[in-house]
């Protein structure tokens, strides 16, 4: 017998806010030689499909946080992070490490994090900035899906937000990474995958509710 079917919330519950993962300038160029992962052909193609929604979140008033990975290039915060899979990235002195100020069009205003760790929330004042902005629902976008965006968002998930992934917005280690990691998500919210023209269409929906 099978239970009862599952109802998603709706795509935004309260006021939404948009968490730009790791994409630095590094998610403009091609992939490093140097790198042992398989990346998504279509990476850079995605980054810039994110700015389109970043656009849309700003024109409809929701706040934007941009989160950028950095890492000291003595290494020493870098913890069990190169045990696995990944070789030595994000250094503070690389160039595809900074913020992407021109590529997304940043202001000063923007809110910004950088973090030594996957997840957005792990010895960041993430929580800080999402109760001054008041959000309960978190778009997610950027990379990679199977690791720093499904670590966020499980936290996130754990934290009582509201978590929608936006599928054609991210890109993972591989395309079997990313498709797992999007299943992984689905699985903790209904409704957890989005794309990004319905996020576009919702941001912009939710702006004229409230000018009305």
């Amino acid at each position: 017998m099978s239970g009862n079917p599952i109802v998603p919330k709706p795509m935004i519950v309260g006021r939404a806010a948009l968490i730009v993962v790791d994409i630095q300038k590094s998610g403009f160029m091609p992939r490093p030689t140097t790198s042992r992962l398989e990346f998504m052909g279509d990476h850079i193609e995605r980054n810039w499909r994110a700015k389109s929604v970043v656009d849309a979140a700003r024109k409809a008033g929701i706040p934007i946080i941009f989160v950028q990975e950095a890492h000291r290039d003595s290494l020493i915060d870098f913890g069990r992070e190169l045990d696995g899979s990944e070789s030595i990235h994000c250094l503070e002195s690389s160039p595809g490490t900074p913020f992407p100020v021109e590529e997304m069009e940043m202001t000063p205003d923007d809110l910004r994090i950088t973090k030594r760790r996957y997840s957005v929330f792990y010895g960041t004042e993430m929580e800080i900035l999402l109760k001054a902005v008041k959000a309960e629902t978190l778009f997610f976008v950027g990379g990679f899906t199977d690791v720093c965006i499904h670590y966020s968002f499980v936290d996130a998930h754990q934290g009582d937000y509201y978590c929608r992934v936006i599928e054609d917005c991210v890109s993972g280690s591989s395309q079997a990474a990313h498709d797992a990691a999007l299943v992984a998500m689905e699985y903790l919210q209904a409704g957890a995958r989005r794309n990004a023209q319905e996020v576009i269409d919702a941001f912009a929906a939710q702006a004229a509710a409230a000018a009305a």
